[in-house]
Order: C-alpha cells, then structure tokens, then sequence
C-alpha cells in the first residue's frame, strides 16, 4: 500500500489542483491535511498581524468547505497547528507515507519552510513533491526562463500571449481513497490571537471563503448577469459587487483556479461573444501571473526598501503619527480617508483606491512603503504575497515600473472616478 499526505495551502480547492490529482494516481491511499502554520498568526517587524481577523475568517470558511468537498469524495481534512517541520513529519510517521504533495512555492519565507519541510522528511526516507498550480500559464511553458523574464510587464504579456499556450485544467476527481478522517475541529478566531470581526454592511460584498462560493460568483458574474461583458467600463468603479470580478480573495487561497476562470471565460465568450472586457480579465489574471514570476525572478529583493531598482529612499521614514492616521482615515484627504475606512472595516478596497492610497503613503507621506504592505498584508481579505508586495514596490518606484515615479494627483482621481462622491459620502458620513 502507497500512502500519501497531500498538504494543502493556498490552493484549497479539489477542481485543477494538480497536487491532488497527481497523488490520487500515483498511490493507493491519500491523507489530505492543512496546518496552521504558527509564522502566519505573528506580528511582523512591522508591527502588524500577519493574518488578519477577515481574512483568517475567510479560510476557515475555506477549510470547512473544503472538508464537505473531500468528505463527497470519500475522505476529509486532517487539521494541523504548529509547525509544518514538526507536525507533517509526525503525520508521515503515523501513517507511513511514502510522499507528500504540494503546491510549489515562490515567495522567501514560504520557500524557507518548504525547505524545512523537506530537510525534516529526507531524514524519514519521504519525498516532498511539488506542482506549480498558481498560474494561468505554467512556468515551464513560458517563452524566457524564469531569470529572463522581462522586467517590464508590456514585453512579458505579447511575448507571452503570442508564444505560450494555457494548458487545460484538471478535472475533479471521482474519488478519495482515504483511512477514516474523523470531522474536523477548527481553531476559532479566538483561539488564532484575532478579535472577532463582522464585515461592516456597507461592504461591496459579503466575502464567503470556499470553492463553492467561488464557483457561484463566477456563474453569477458571468453566466446570470454576464457582468462580464462590461467588465472593462466598469472595472473602475467603487461601491457594490459587481463593477469587478471580485475572484481575487478566491484565487488569493486558491479556492478557484485562473485555468478554470480561463476554461469558463472561453465557454461564455463562445455562447455570448467575445469583446474587448472578457480579454481584460485574462489581462489582469496575466498580471497575477507576472507578480507571481517575478517574486521567483528577484526573490528576497522585493521585500527590500530599495526593492528591484535598488534605489536609496533613505528620504521615506517610518512615521508612527502619519501612519496611524492613515490607517484610520485621518489624513484630511477625504478619498484616501474613505478608502481607507473601507478597508479597515471591511477588508476590502477597489483596485483604484488601492492605488490611490498606495500612491499619497509612498510620494505624499513619504513613509517607508513597506509599512503600508504589511498594513495590507494584515487587512486584506484577497492578500497575496506575490500580487501585495509586487503592487506595493511598483507605485514606491522600486519595482516593475518603467515610468519609475507613478504619482496619481489624488484631487483628479476623486473627481474621475467618485465625480458626485457618492462613495466618499458613503464611507465618511455614517
């Protein structure tokens, strides 16, 4: 008898994930588990939570809906804590697996572990198998290597789009092979060091975690509303559900994949045409893509004050007083306020405030940018390491950018794009 552990992460779905379905067809037995990593519930150097309250609510959502999946299947959840160099070994030993399967990792810290893992398991003769399920295109299948990748976003997307293909998804298994999985018990929020939150009702969405939601927000946008359609106008927009996708807190713990976002996209854009918005969603999955390429590219660099660009920002302080008022919409700039008490309530900024906020932290306060990534790393429901910190370095100026200096006049965005301030009357006067 083969036995197997398959350890999810962030890719908490049963639908193309490569990790499960490889370890279904190369053992006779599997034992899907995740641990709470006790690294993801510390306070960073920064002096903010690493784990937020929404977004730890959000995967234990994800989690329980995950186990129903499984149990459907035949098998369940196995819930860790602790340290993943401590307890997977103590699971391998247990069940004597002979592997253990996982999405392949690009960021430092994550990377870090993952090796520990591995160090921890030669030691038991177990092998620890990796499978890059993260992006739309693979890895492999792109037309540079990885450390030739272009450093301007423009040149990766042609080269890209003309040269590589997106490979179909996996199908959802028919079946788990599983030793009995008794239901598992969840640490509460409590329990993770986290206030207990609600999602404040003025909310764009009531964020739920779990595969299943996020395959009935893509029927809803695309196939009920075809929202989609619109996507490229409307993308812009401030209040309500639907002027976006809303896939990112999805695709961030990997409750659906881009592939299947892709393989649908291509179902509707058969049935109802395509036009210039439904390639605008695969052109911002692409730049999911890129942020995710290049954190393999320049590793720990990103994470730097100085970033990719290597550039002295000795001028951008840490301001306890500015920064505080920012957090809390204090600054006495009324569109970056009502931005940011959004996000403080809800977990949750559109695209354009993101970028706004970002901006006024970075060439308006000139704080230390990475402050203002930790902050998002803390507060966002849809947090990705790769997209957060790529975004965050980009509009510092030490990034990706070509312009190199991004400033957005706060004055005009307000004007363009809240023209009768209704989003700020919505967020500042209640």
């Amino acid at each position: 008898m083969k036995t197997a552990i398959v350890w999810f992460k962030t890719d908490l779905r049963i639908t193309d994930n490569e990790t499960l379905v490889k370890a279904i067809s190369q053992n006779d037995m599997i034992i899907p588990m995740y641990c709470f990593e006790d690294s993801h519930f510390e306070t960073t150097s920064f002096g903010f939570q690493k784990t937020g309250s929404f977004r730890a609510q959000f995967l234990i959502e994800s989690l329980l809906d995950l186990d129903n999946s499984l149990r459907e299947l035949g098998s369940g959840l196995l819930i860790l804590k602790g340290k993943p160099e401590v307890e997977i070994p103590k699971m391998v030993k247990q069940y004597k697996a002979h592997r253990v399967y996982v999405k392949r990792e690009v960021a430092f810290e994550e990377k870090q572990t993952e090796s520990l893992v591995q160090t921890e398991l030669w030691k038991l003769q177990c092998e620890l198998l990796t499978f890059s399920t993260s992006t739309l295109y693979h890895a492999e299948d792109l037309p540079f290597s990885i450390k030739d990748i272009p450093d301007v976003f423009t040149n990766f997307r042609k080269k890209t789009e003309k040269d590589a293909v997106i490979r179909k998804s996996f199908d959802k298994p028919k079946k788990v092979n599983s030793p009995e999985i008794s239901r598992p018990i969840l640490p509460t929020i409590a329990a993770l060091g986290l206030d207990e939150v609600t999602i404040d009702h003025r909310a764009v969405i009531q964020f739920k975690g779990g595969e299943s939601e996020a395959l009935k927000r893509l029927n809803h946008y695309f196939f009920e509303t075809k929202f989609i359609s619109k996507y490229k106008e409307t993308r812009n927009g401030m209040i309500g559900a639907d002027y976006s996708s809303k896939f990112s807190a999805w695709l961030a713990l990997g409750c659906i994949a881009p592939r299947l976002i892709y393989s649908e996209l291509k179902k509707y854009e058969s049935q109802f045409g395509a036009n210039e918005s439904t390639y605008w969603l695969v052109f911002e999955l692409l730049w999911r893509d890129y942020f995710r390429f290049m954190m393999k590219k320049q590793q720990n660099k990103i994470f730097l004050k100085s970033g990719i660009q290597n550039k002295d920002l000795s001028m951008n302080k840490f301001d306890k007083v500015s920064l505080q008022k920012w957090i809390n919409g204090q600054t006495e700039v009324d569109f970056v306020d009502a931005n940011m008490i959004e996000l403080r309530l809800t977990g949750f900024m559109s695209n354009r405030g993101r970028q706004n906020v970002a901006s006024y932290f970075c060439n308006d306060l000139k704080l230390d940018w990475r402050y203002g990534a930790s902050y998002f790393e803390q507060q966002l429901i849809d947090y990705d390491v790769c997209s957060n910190w790529g975004n965050w370095a980009y509009l510092a100026g030490v990034g990706n950018d070509p312009r190199g200096n991004r400033y957005f006049n706060i004055e005009k965005q307000a004007a363009d794009y809240d023209k009768n301030k209704a989003y700020r009357d919505l967020w500042l006067n209640h």
